[in-house]
């Protein structure tokens, strides 16, 4: 039997420890698609970039996702809107972190 590269291993990894239900990840609908992912809020929070204000009674909403490469698809570039849950977010950063997506996310609040 042939031993997985560790690449391999953390493509599987995503699935079955960071994004599984049972751990780390959350279901939701994310462009249309049902899709395991992560919001970390708290991850923003500690950056101080939760909320930020935009201009009177209306918020700059900031969250951070994490979801896998191959069931989102190509990664999104800066500006990109993304709809997760009927709530259009636009990209202000995207990286890809062996095979898992870090999108950081805005939308407007009031």
């Amino acid at each position: 039997m042939r031993k997985k590269t560790f690449k391999e291993l953390l493509r599987q990894d995503i699935r079955n420890v960071f994004l599984n239900l049972d751990e780390f990840g959350e279901s939701h609908l994310v462009n249309g698609k049902k899709m395991q992912i992560i919001i970390d809020d708290n991850e923003l929070t500690e950056r101080e970039k939760r909320m930020q204000s935009h201009m009177d009674g209306i918020y700059r909403k900031q969250t951070l996702v994490y979801v896998s490469a191959m069931d989102f698809g190509p990664l999104p570039g800066v500006g990109k809107p993304v709809l997760i849950d009927h709530t259009t977010f636009i990209v202000t950063d995207s990286l890809n972190e062996g095979g898992m997506y870090s999108l950081h996310l805005e939308a407007n609040r009031s």
